[in-house]
């Protein structure tokens, strides 16, 4: 049963993170005006498909997200007519100028920008919206006032007060326990604090915090305090969801930069079959692990697509910034040379992940 529960779970988080990136390109196609030829949802073998303003909508087999088919006018080397671009119609909204019925290739450069970029966009915002379910669901919301100390808190001991509002600590503003959090690392260590005590700030420049130990001497908390709850207001709701946000995306960030600079190997990633033994172990914790593996993977999705790798949407993106910069493209045939090694590339690699998963699990 857990198998089954754990495989329903992969495919809707695999699912619905692919397709709200291909949600992304296809919206921003449409409100180009570039004719999208297909959008498919999921893979592989057809179901049932049926056509609706231009756009055949077709439902496959494999419910792993999906694609945006875009077709190209005919190459004047092959005798045929290039179809005359339509004149812009102008219509209300945020881009007012729409040129319809456009091919994907005969729209302007920062046209094709637009729809590139929003596969990832699409992806973030994903991430903001389950995030934001997170932090409402929350019983509470952690500020940064000192509520209680630990008995013998070293803390307490050398400068910090019940009632302190912690504004900076070592520099580095706080807004958040969850902010507070990141900035200890479950060592005793002296930290330079900023604090409002009543309505005064004052600096104390070697407060030591030491982490809460349980009975076995099991790190329980990497501080020697704790901090009041604040409001669930709307404010309080967004800063914390945009720290989640922020603290994500730095993660795995620093992750390719690691991956990037040798500092971590290729051995300690993970591909699909990792991230659904991870989808396993968030389902025996609950929703609320399930909802944050989803927030992660889709940041995670995103980022990567922005990376200047041959083959992924922050390639194209570099080239389409150079067309719309100079108003020369890139050579097709240096582009699809380039993206065709990226993609032999990412395939190798995805096959060596795989192997290393297969590996780890057995």
């Amino acid at each position: 049963m857990t198998a089954i529960l754990t495989g329903l779970v992969s495919l809707l988080v695999f699912g619905v993170v692919i397709l709200v990136h291909e949600l992304g390109h296809f919206w921003a196609a449409r409100h180009c005006g570039i004719r999208v030829e297909e959008f498919s949802i999921g893979f592989g073998p057809k179901l049932f498909a049926w056509n609706r303003g231009g756009t055949r909508y077709t439902l496959r087999l494999i419910p792993l997200g999906g694609y945006n088919l875009f077709s190209n006018p005919p190459d004047p080397e092959d005798g045929e007519e290039i179809p005359p671009v339509r004149p812009p119609e102008r219509k209300k909204g945020l881009f007012p100028v729409v040129v319809r019925g456009l091919e994907f290739e005969q729209a302007g450069a920062w046209q094709r920008f637009f729809v590139t970029l929003w596969g990832a966009v699409m992806n973030f915002l994903l991430g903001l919206i389950v995030l934001l379910i997170l932090v409402f669901s929350m019983g509470s919301l952690g500020g940064t006032t000192i509520a209680q100390f630990v008995d013998g808190a070293s803390s307490s001991q050398t400068g910090l007060q019940l009632g302190d509002t912690l504004v900076e600590v070592d520099g580095k503003r706080v807004h958040t326990a969850n902010s507070l959090a990141q900035l200890f690392d479950g060592t005793t260590r002296q930290h330079t604090m900023t604090v409002l005590r009543g309505d005064e700030i004052v600096t104390l420049p070697a407060v030591t915090v030491a982490p809460t130990e349980d009975a076995e001497g099991n790190i329980i908390s990497s501080v020697d305090f704790r901090v009041a709850a604040v409001p669930k207001t709307l404010r309080n709701v967004l800063v914390q969801t945009g720290e989640f946000f922020q603290y994500y995306s730095t993660a795995i960030l620093g992750g390719f930069w690691d991956l990037a600079t040798g500092q971590v190997g290729v051995d300690q990633l993970s591909g699909p079959i990792g991230t659904v033994s991870a989808v396993s172990q968030a389902v025996q914790y609950g929703w609320r692990d399930v909802l944050s593996l989803m927030a992660l993977l889709t940041i995670n999705v995103g980022i990567f697509n922005l990376l200047p790798v041959p083959a992924l949407d922050g390639c194209k993106l570099l080239f389409l910034l150079f067309e719309g910069l100079t108003g020369h493209a890139v050579p097709q045939r240096f582009q699809m040379a380039v993206n065709t090694a990226g993609m032999v590339l990412l395939l190798w690699l995805m096959l060596l992940v795989t192997m290393q998963d297969i590996t780890r699990i057995l």
